[in-house]
């Protein structure tokens, strides 16, 4: 694979902001939208919501959250599911065509070594047994999901249904007051992907294409990080994918760029749509720091596990995206009905594009008002104050 064509890093991230559904056409719907970005991380932290909620609010403007949820968890007119849960990136809702992809990864469950999950078979044919007897069942209902400790203290019964369900015998394709529901693999996938057993090679080749087509530009690493796999799976795979290499202005790694995005931008088409939106740090544009920095220049910090007087940003800190550039950052928080940002930094030059986010962000989660606590200087912070009043 020879370098026949060089990027500036305007080019790359247009592609990227591109591919990952932000500018030009916006996505039918949240269907399309999983398509578009092919694994939608889960998160438990809601501030300002959850984190699969915000990925369809970044890219769809301000859709109730009802109907994200309805079109996540709904079925198709044929009784079919839209997306299942698995492991991707993390802990992901996927387009439910993409079961056959992660067969390798099933398989190398069933051999996988679970010494921080003690595996007892016993209690995994009796959730399968539960299963195929009453139907889809959450771990409450299997027998309760913690033994009584801090949250990692997994019941017997949750233990067994999560290696089932990494194994494949069971699946998630709903979830019921954010708990999943566990139903048999063989009842709730449709046949036609079912009975599409791929091997090991072609999984891995068809996740790198998809992770090259989802990022528009990228390198070993960023395709390897997309779905979690190895820079040698990603090595293998490359000739076998339509990725080109390309050299990026100011990048030290070679790259390889989608031929399909690519072609999508063509001249302007990349400004058709442009759309100011604070990111969940989860979003799959900005989940792997070190190219969040490569791209954008922005040095994107994830505090919610750090101590709070650690903290140099704030708990959740949300990018801003306009256009294909990040302008700033903010860590927001929900108090009854008010929306107050407790800390923030901005491009001056950007701030009316910044404030208007907030704005927008606080009526879309039903706040009344905006209060906000800190910026990087007092003048942006009494600036900004005056253009979120409501």
């Amino acid at each position: 694979m020879s370098v026949n064509q060089s990027l500036s890093a305007k080019r790359a991230r247009a592609l990227a902001v591109r591919a990952q559904g932000l500018t030009g056409p916006k996505p039918a719907g949240v269907e399309e939208l999983a398509r578009r970005i092919g694994a939608i991380q889960l998160d438990t932290i809601s501030v300002l919501a959850r984190s699969h909620e915000l990925a369809a609010y970044a890219r769809l403007g301000a859709i109730s959250r009802a109907t994200i949820e309805d079109a996540y968890w709904g079925r198709t007119s044929a009784d079919e599911p839209k997306h299942f849960e698995y492991w991707s990136h993390a802990a992901s809702i996927l387009p439910i065509e993409h079961w056959p992809l992660y067969a390798f990864r099933r398989r190398a469950n069933l051999t996988r070594d679970w010494s921080w999950f003690p595996e007892n078979r016993n209690a995994i044919k009796a959730v399968i047994k539960r299963l195929r007897s009453e139907g889809p069942l959450t771990a409450t209902q299997l027998g309760g999901a913690k033994r009584g400790g801090q949250w990692w203290d997994w019941s017997d019964t949750k233990i067994a249904v999560e290696i089932a369900l990494r194994r494949g015998d069971v699946v998630c394709t709903n979830r019921r007051s954010w708990k999943r529901v566990y139903d048999l693999t063989e009842r709730a996938i449709p046949t036609r992907y079912l009975n599409m057993e791929l091997s090991d090679a072609d999984c891995i080749s068809k996740l790198v294409q998809l992770a090259g087509d989802l990022l528009g530009v990228a390198t070993l690493a960023d395709l390897a990080d997309y779905q979690r796999l190895s820079n040698a799976q990603v090595k293998s795979a490359l000739p076998s994918t339509s990725l080109m290499e390309v050299e990026v202005e100011g990048w030290s790694e070679r790259a390889f760029m989608s031929p399909r995005v690519a072609d999508s931008l063509g001249g302007t088409a990349g400004r058709t749509r442009s759309r100011t939106t604070p990111l969940s740090p989860f979003d799959s544009l900005v989940w792997f720091r070190k190219r969040t920095e490569r791209l954008f220049g922005f040095n994107h910090r994830l505090e919610a596990y750090v101590p709070k007087e650690l903290r140099e940003q704030g708990y959740f800190t949300m990018p801003v995206l306009a256009g294909a550039q990040l302008i700033g950052w903010l860590d927001p928080k929900r108090v009854g009905k008010t929306l107050t940002i407790a800390n923030c930094a901005f491009d001056r030059d950007n701030e009316e594009k910044m404030a208007a986010a907030i704005v927008e962000a606080a009526k879309w989660v039903g706040a009344d008002s905006v209060r906000i606590d800190r910026a990087q200087s007092q003048s942006a912070l009494r600036s900004l104050r005056k253009l979120t009043a409501l």
